[in-house]
């Protein structure tokens, strides 16, 4: 089978995320391609159409799967079909009119599935023809690893604690401010507050199982990958509740789910730091496998709505 990625690459090029779910379809046996969408703003959108209308036609993919709903748009109004298209999360979150304007465009152009990462953010949109997939990890990646030969790594102080904040602070919906605001509140000198950015993904596994604690205070999410990874490395967490992590999380000992209140996610990080220090790794990997939250898993979901899709 044939299938063809379609996904915004400006300004993050193609994602992590998408690119994980991409390799693991590759593994299973898809032959995958990628069309990027480039450009600035919505003529970025507009002038790609014909592009990728060209491409279609020089590789005659099977599938045209879309990343994000505008890069949907772009692959409807190219002609392409079939079509699945994954809402990412931050197109469903975004503001009540934009919304509308993408559920009033998928009602009147039909594609064949959509896939959204949560129930939440399918009962956010109420449209039809939605199936629900969350990304996958790839658990031979996301193992655990040695927490002090990790902290060597990257210089780290064995005799401090140490709390790896999921993303850069720069990112307002991530809240950097409150998981500051909570370190502060605690106020060990002991305890230092790194984030997850801009380094190799091949080392992002390996500071993932450095950290002591792994938090997260987003707004909001769909189905966060970083948890899923973090708790494949059996790392104790704290997040907000938000998207689909009361699910995931379950009952795993060592993993705290907290409000937006400063104080709360405070004691929420001294609990998970208590449980570091005694008990040291969570069952969060069993939890994962448990749930079919494995990449391989995701891939055959997946494959199964491609198959669903094309004409018999």
């Amino acid at each position: 089978m044939k299938v063809l990625f379609v996904v915004r690459t400006k300004p993050y090029g193609f994602g992590q995320i998408v690119k994980s779910q991409g390799n693991s379809l590759i593994k299973s046996g898809i032959h995958l391609d990628y069309f990027g969408i480039e450009g600035n703003g919505l003529w970025g959108y507009i002038s790609s159409i014909s592009k990728l209308k060209k491409h279609i036609r020089d590789t005659k993919p099977d599938i045209i799967h879309a990343h994000f709903s505008l890069s949907g748009i772009v692959a409807i109004l190219s002609g392409a079909r079939p079509i699945v298209v994954s809402f990412m999360g931050t197109d469903v979150k975004a503001r009540a009119l934009y919304r509308l304007l993408i559920r009033l465009f998928y009602t009147f152009f039909t594609v064949g599935r959509i896939i959204v990462k949560s129930e939440e953010l399918k009962n956010v949109i109420r449209m039809s023809n939605v199936r629900v997939i969350p990304n996958g990890v790839d658990t031979a990646v996301f193992k655990p690893i040695d927490t002090d030969g990790s902290k060597l790594m990257f210089d780290w102080d064995k005799s401090h604690k140490h709390i790896l904040f999921v993303a850069h602070p720069s990112r307002k919906v991530k809240n950097y401010a409150l998981a500051k605001k909570a370190i502060d509140l605690i106020n060990d000198q002991s305890i230092e507050l790194h984030y997850l950015s801009g380094m190799e993904q091949s080392l992002v596994p390996n500071m993932i199982n450095a950290a002591d604690v792994v938090l997260s205070t987003s707004l909001w999410e769909g189905s966060p990958n970083v948890i899923k990874e973090a708790m494949a490395c059996n790392r104790p967490i704290v997040t907000t509740e938000v998207g689909d992590v009361t699910w995931l999380i379950g009952n795993t000992q060592g993993c705290y789910i907290t409000s937006f209140m400063a104080e709360d996610v405070a004691e929420k990080i001294n609990m998970a730091l208590d449980f570091a220090q005694k008990v040291g790794k969570t069952n969060g990997r069993e939890r994962i496998m448990r749930l079919g939250l494995n990449s391989e898993n995701i891939a055959e979901n997946i494959i199964q709505v491609y198959k669903s899709v094309i004409p018999t």
